[in-house]
């Protein structure tokens, strides 16, 4: 496994001082996104591939497309401009979101939307990783679906999943899939209080020892069972984003995550 971190980490940083702290780090692999922080809306991608050159580091993916699972409207139209993006700033892969706000969406539609994009994905020399959230009202929490899905799609050349260490744990998934596994994010919840029915992005916090989700746990399985692949450190808690310390504080964590992981 090679550690990678996620702009979301840091995100009040600008890109070249993100990719600068990366390197602090001891991480060549980042993520760029184009939500929060709007890299992608931002930037041109010719200006990220340079930074990235210039920094020495590898653009592992952009998070993320969303909702991938609904192909109607102008999501065609933005895949394919999200996609264009991404291989000219030289992403390897797009992060691939399922719609989340309670809506059900069908497997027969999932399986279409996967159809659709792989060859968009394909043309550019991406990889699609899809991501399945497992909040009760996503409408893709386990990555068997996604897996099953992505098999009746006959598109298994160009996708791969994200296995999400908190979405793992809210879906109350078990098995992991690490052949099929092309990225792992990672993040803690601390809070005691919180239910894990009600846990937020908001309590995603580094990984130490107070996690509740079975952090290192889930990466021993993955580690035992063959995956190499990239770990990015994904929390989105504003308490992280607004730590004066925070260097110091990914540091500590990603200490810890190794010692975990000898």
């Amino acid at each position: 496994m090679k550690f990678a971190i996620n702009h979301i980490a840091t995100p009040k940083l600008s890109l070249e001082d993100f990719f600068a702290l990366s390197r602090r780090l001891g991480i060549s692999a980042v993520e760029i996104r184009n939500d929060l922080p709007d890299v992608v809306g931002s930037l041109p991608p010719e200006a990220v591939r340079t930074a990235a050159e210039a920094a020495g580091v590898e653009i592992l993916s952009i998070n993320a497309l969303y909702p991938f699972n609904v192909w109607l409207g102008d999501l065609p139209e933005r895949a394919r401009a999200l996609a264009d993006y991404a291989k000219a700033c030289g992403a390897r892969a797009l992060v691939m979101c399922p719609l989340n706000d309670g809506t059900e969406i069908s497997y027969v539609d999932l399986v279409a939307a996967l159809g659709a994009m792989a060859p968009i994905l394909r043309e550019r020399g991406l990889i699609g990783l899809v991501e399945p959230l497992g909040f009760p009202v996503s409408s893709l929490r386990t990555k068997r679906e996604a897996v099953a899905a992505i098999q009746a799609s006959g598109a298994q050349d160009v996708y791969k999943l994200v296995h999400d260490t908190f979405h793992h744990h809210l879906a109350e998934e078990r098995e992991i899939f690490p052949e099929w596994t092309g990225l792992v994010h990672i993040s803690g919840v601390t809070d005691p209080e919180v239910a894990v029915k009600d846990m937020l992005d908001a309590h995603r916090v580094l990984v130490d020892g107070d996690d509740r989700l079975e952090n290192i746990v889930q990466l021993r399985q993955l580690k035992a069972s063959g995956y190499t692949g990239p770990v990015s450190l994904e929390p989105f808690a504003a308490e992280i984003h607004d730590d004066p310390d925070f260097e110091a504080h990914l540091r500590a964590s990603y200490a810890y995550v190794q010692q975990g992981l000898a």
